[in-house]
């Protein structure tokens, strides 16, 4: 136990001075920061939404919305598989209820209808992580020559769970791209999104970067167009959409396919200034895919009229002048440069999956997050200070041992949550004062068992020896027990709790690495070099 080898000797050290050099930039002022050399760590640990304010924002999916969507989408499966694959007469309704109702008007192929209908309808898995089967994501009732089509319960819980992983990505590419790294997104439940966004003092940026579902389109638009007066009714295979910029002004748009191109095919958006004009506009281009069905959306209908669709509002309505073929264009709509920005890194993140509404918004100020900086500082000097003087009333010198272990504990804990970047949040202190408290507890187990060998005869070094090894087994299950349960708190909780289970979980791990090995390399090198009669303990 007293023979280590010097790389051992030497790694443990270094373990140590790494957690002390990643902990360092928390304590150095700006200025001194600014001139450290670039290849030594410069990061500070990353505050949560309670420690230095920001905005807070509970999302919610829209389930009517995504229902509606799905019975659009099924809509289009049904006449893509019975009328343009395989000919078959038919027509579709839509109730109240959301279901779908297929009418098959051609008696001599409603078999071949039926087999072709329950095709669209694929298993998903239901239960807890899957165990328990499988279910049919479309339930098909058959009343003759009628089908009636709707989502069942089970494949509704899948498209929303889909929908919200999908969301997820979005809004992190999103905030990504806005520079909020440190920005914080997670699912709450089934069908909820926590965002919060430290440092953030004005809501609106982040409401609209998240909340907009960034859904574009090119439609043509209809030959007739709405002249104000009461009584217009909207012209069949068209629909009434609002301006952007003024939603009294309205605009008859084609809704069929081939007066439509989607936004789903573009591969980059960027701000930029109308080379004309003067004014800020968004340039946008298609991969190939998009190119080619935009060309030809152009080139058959110069000089016709068509809008360019956000989320359901005309954001401008150009005339086509020329065919526009080489999948690039821009989209002018009397934005400011600001809004040019949001807009093209919403286009360039891509659509949300479903609309998104706002359940809770909440907005913490910097004066109560250093307020609370204060508070856990202050909390963690008493314990520190009150755990140091305990230990060595207790154990004298051998107590100084386990201080030193303990305050290399608390360097390298900070120095891992600023190496990882994990977020410390105020429960996140909580966890630091927690482990501090526990932290001695394994130097306790040693002692207390080097007590107890001395007392029944032992030498100082078999009592010594015999302490270290006969503890281990105890300090390792009680630590990892609660690596356990830290464990769970992570996995089943949300925000607060997370921040203090990461912070428990690493205290856990530090622990058990300074209060046995560097406390057992600091007792060796004094063995070696006093070589005791006794111990004092």
């Amino acid at each position: 136990m007293f023979r280590l080898s010097l790389w051992k000797t030497l790694s443990i050290l270094g373990i140590v001075f790494l957690g002390f050099l990643f902990a360092l930039p928390n304590v150095l002022p700006d200025s001194v920061l600014k001139q450290m050399p670039s290849f030594l760590p410069n990061k500070r640990v990353v505050l949560g939404l309670d420690l230095q304010g920001g905005s807070h924002l509970l999302w919610e999916v829209d389930k009517q919305a995504l229902i509606r969507t799905l019975t659009q989408q099924l809509r289009g499966d049904v006449r893509q598989n019975l009328w343009n694959e395989n000919k078959i007469r038919h027509t579709i309704s839509v109730r109240k209820d959301g279901a779908l109702v297929v009418t098959i008007t051609d008696p001599d192929k409603v078999e071949k209808a039926a087999e072709i209908l329950k095709k669209l309808s694929q298993p998903v898995q239901v239960g807890l992580f899957g165990t328990g089967g499988t279910a049919k994501e479309i339930e098909i009732a058959r009343e003759g020559n009628r089908f009636i089509l709707r989502y069942s319960q089970a494949g509704l819980d899948a498209r929303i769970r889909r929908a919200v992983e999908q969301a997820i990505e979005v809004i992190r590419r999103r905030l990504d791209e806005l520079g909020m790294t440190e920005a914080t997104i997670q699912q709450q439940g089934p069908e909820r999104i926590i965002v919060q966004a430290p440092g953030m003092k004005d809501p609106a940026t982040l409401k609209k970067a998240v909340g907009q579902t960034a859904r574009l389109t090119f439609q043509l638009l209809c030959e007739a167009q709405p002249t104000g007066q009461p009584g217009e009714r909207v012209p069949a295979g068209c629909a009434e959409m609002p301006d952007a910029k003024n939603p009294a002004m309205k605009y008859w748009v084609q809704t069929s396919r081939r007066a439509t191109v989607e936004g789903a095919d573009l591969v980059d958006a960027q701000p930029a200034f109308d080379s004309r004009t003067g004014e800020p506009i968004v340039t946008f281009r298609f991969n190939q895919k998009g190119a080619l069905r935009f060309g030809k959306l152009t080139q058959k209908n110069v000089g016709k009229p068509f809008a360019i669709v956000l989320d359901g509002k005309v954001v401008s309505a150009p005339v086509i002048q020329t065919p526009i073929l080489g999948g690039s264009g821009q989209i002018s709509g009397r934005f400011t440069v600001e809004e040019t920005k949001l807009l093209a890194i919403i286009l360039r993140s891509g659509a949300l999956p479903a609309k998104l509404t706002i359940v809770e918004e909440r907005t913490v100020g910097p004066s109560l997050g250093s307020d609370s900086i204060r508070a856990g500082v202050m909390a963690s000097v008493i314990g520190l200070v009150a755990v140091l003087a305990f230990m060595i009333f207790t154990y004298g010198f051998f107590g100084i041992i386990a201080d030193i272990a303990l305050i290399a504990n608390l360097g390298m804990l900070v120095g891992l949550l600023t190496a990882f970047q994990a977020t410390l949040t105020l429960p996140g202190i909580a966890g630091i004062v927690l482990t501090l408290g526990m932290a001695v507890d394994s130097n306790v187990l040693v002692f207390e068992r080097i007590r107890e060998e001395l007392r029944a005869g032992r030498s100082v070094l078999n009592a010594l020896e015999t302490g270290f090894s006969r503890a281990f087994g105890t300090i390792l299950d009680a630590n990892i027990t609660t690596l356990i349960a830290a464990v769970v708190l992570y996995g089943l909780g949300s925000g607060p709790v997370r921040g203090f289970a990461v912070t428990l979980g690493i205290g856990i791990i530090t622990t058990v690495f300074t209060a046995y090995t560097l406390t057992r390399l600091i007792v060796a090198f004094w063995v070696t070099t006093a070589r005791p009669k006794t111990i004092p303990i």
